[in-house]
């Protein structure tokens, strides 16, 4: 017997070792199934479609229940996916602890109905993860926005130099993205609904079943507290839904892909708005711009004077391949019938990667901020980096009442091109100028040259971003 291959996220340095690796491998959707099934057992036998102790039997077995996990995938390929296996192994298990109870195993659903809700079951779990590493990120972001409100640092617009800005400014506005991918992705997991349709999302052979136990789903247990309609159905659902812990449908939506667009949504933005700020760090460390560096950079295999920006280097790729795989998931809501055929199974690799790169790239940045250092120094040396050309608008803004706009225009237009053909400064380049001598005093001028005394509301919306009416 040949062994079988192992991947152990070698090529996924963005998510192999971390918390949403465990919550999303193998195992974890295996006792995600077992969860589902133990729900509807207990959800039937609440309703009397099923005996408690049947139900009793069905969980104690599904609780210590481990199956071989490569036999299990080998015996997914025949019917197409893992629930007809995993189902015929907890029968099997369950008829030798109580044979009365084996019938109760899987009874009414279709295996979509239990892979989906095993699915939005792994959803919401690995989303608590990310939800608290945004937290963790948000926190970071507000300390360094605080810290350097009035730091001020080069604006760049198309790569260039355009006009001063502040840090504090740019931490704002990086926790502005991240605390909307957490908004986006809470709301998305306090959503996700179970899934419970039987054969074609009609409930169908839960009737059934109650016509043949006379008393069945009428008792007090049958809808007691669950707020759902008279209907036998919709009650199962409703309890079920209560059961396994997630958002009770209003359909079941074996062809209705909303959940799965929703989430790839949320996890499609999250892997932005995280990459932005990515990308930011990434310019910013640069050897010739310098003004941050993550705490902990990487080495390099060939040049030991290197410390790379690693965290933020895999936040990036992350994020560049989190779009293409919603764009499979989007993709699935085109599916026929009331049962597709490989729309959903198409969807099962692309969402569990897409959940491991949003939670590494968000456990990733997390750590990033936490430990960014940032370099004051560098910024202020950056902003001299044209000469004084920087604050240019500003300028213009003072010069045009005092000599005219097109004066004005023409002069700095003069000065801009005689101080780089040059290599002077701005500001010895518009002292040769009568007519700005003239209107402008030296003092004056240097006063206006300074880059710190041109961030406009910077500072202002540094504090509106933080919640904050003052400085503290």
């Amino acid at each position: 017997m040949t062994d079988r291959p192992v991947d152990a996220g070698l090529l996924n340095p963005d998510w192999a070792g971390t918390a949403v690796e465990l919550a999303t491998d193998d195992a974890a959707y295996v006792r995600a199934m077992l969860d589902a099934e133990t729900a509807l057992a207990r959800a039937q036998a609440a309703l009397g479609l099923a005996p408690a102790a049947a139900a009793s039997a069905v969980a104690a077995v599904a609780a210590g229940l481990k199956p071989d996990m490569s036999a299990l995938a080998q015996r997914a390929r025949t019917g197409g996916n893992p629930v007809i296996p995993l189902v015929a192994d907890l029968t099997a298990a369950v008829a030798e602890r109580d044979p009365g109870a084996a019938p109760y195993v899987h009874r009414g659903a279709t295996s979509q109905d239990i892979l989906d809700t095993a699915t939005m079951l792994i959803a919401f779990r690995a989303l608590s993860r990310v939800l608290d590493d945004l937290d963790r990120t948000a926190d970071a972001l507000a300390r360094l926005a605080a810290a350097h409100r009035d730091t001020p640092m080069a604006g760049r617009t198309l790569t260039q130099h355009a006009v001063p800005t502040t840090f504090g400014l740019k931490a704002a506005g990086w926790r502005s993205l991240v605390c909307a991918a957490r908004d986006r992705l809470a709301a998305v997991r306090a959503a996700l609904p179970a899934q419970l349709g039987g054969a074609a999302g009609t409930l169908a052979a839960f009737h059934a079943f109650a016509a043949a136990e006379p008393g069945a789903g009428t008792g007090p247990a049958s809808g007691a507290g669950d707020g759902s309609a008279g209907d036998l159905g919709l009650r199962l659902v409703a309890r079920y839904a209560a059961e396994v812990g997630l958002a009770e449908p209003a359909l079941p939506w074996h062809t209705l892909r909303a959940p799965v667009a929703d989430l790839a949504a949320g996890l499609a933005f999250a892997a932005g708005a995280l990459g932005k700020l990515a990308a930011d760090v990434l310019t910013l460390s640069r050897t010739e711009i310098g003004e941050v560096a993550e705490g902990s950079g990487g080495g390099s295999s060939a040049m030991p004077h290197k410390a790379n920006p690693v965290r933020a280097t895999l936040v990036a790729a992350a994020a560049r391949q989190v779009p293409a795989l919603a764009s499979v998931l989007f993709g699935s809501l085109a599916a026929e019938d009331e049962r597709p055929a490989g729309a959903w199974h198409a969807e099962w690799q692309p969402l569990r990667q897409a959940l491991r790169l949003v939670g590494g790239a968000a456990a990733d940045t997390a750590e990033l901020t936490a430990g960014l250092r940032v370099r004051p120094g560098r910024m202020r040396a950056n902003l001299g980096l044209t000469g004084g050309l920087i604050v240019s608008e500003r300028l213009a803004a003072e010069l045009a009442p005092l000599i005219g706009r097109a004066e004005a225009k023409r002069a700095l237009t003069e000065a801009a091109r005689r101080a780089a053909e040059e290599g002077t400064g701005l500001a010895e380049a518009l002292r040769a100028d009568p007519a700005v001598t003239h209107a402008l005093p030296q003092a004056k001028l240097r006063e206006l040259l300074d880059p710190a005394g041109y961030l406009g509301s910077a500072p202002a919306l540094v504090d509106r971003a933080l919640g904050r009416t003052e400085r503290s």
